[in-house]
């Protein structure tokens, strides 16, 4: 038996880091089902309170996910789950994301991920490989290379 994996990623704004991170890797911000989103409300299992308008629309306030565009809406997608909780991020993550530079440098790259709101933290390299560390705006790190 097969298995497919969602990387989720806990924030405290669910709702931003999946903007900022669907600009990044030029992903889609997948479009919250309106029709469950009103039954989970009419039917009590949701309140007005866990919904928000975001770039005009209703979406649920605590959690956001992104994927490649050509798979919006595909069962077995990449997909990357942002999910608010209650704690902040105190220590290095264990897991991270590594973002392949296809078409540009990661001296390209650094300068405009760091005017989007992303930190360099340090360079790294291991053999004839090297590439950056950074931080996301909530201070989650991935490597750009």
């Amino acid at each position: 038996m097969a298995y497919n994996v969602q990387i989720c990623v806990d924030c405290t704004h669910a709702l931003n880091q999946a903007d900022w991170w669907a600009e990044t890797l030029k992903w889609a911000r997948e479009p919250t089902d309106q029709e469950v989103l009103q039954s989970a409300l009419d039917q009590g299992l949701a309140s007005p309170t866990d919904v928000v308008e975001h770039h005009g629309v209703r979406v649920w306030r605590d959690v956001a996910a992104i994927c490649p565009p050509d798979q919006v809406g595909r069962r077995g997608r990449l997909r990357i789950l942002f999910q608010t909780v209650p704690e902040p991020k105190t220590v290095k993550d264990r897991i991270h994301l590594d973002v392949i530079l296809d078409d540009m440098a990661k001296e390209e790259a650094r300068p405009r991920l760091e005017q989007r709101g992303a930190t360099f933290l340090y360079e790294a390299s291991q053999g004839p490989q090297s590439w950056y560390t950074m931080a996301d705006p909530e201070g989650n790190e991935f490597c750009i290379g």
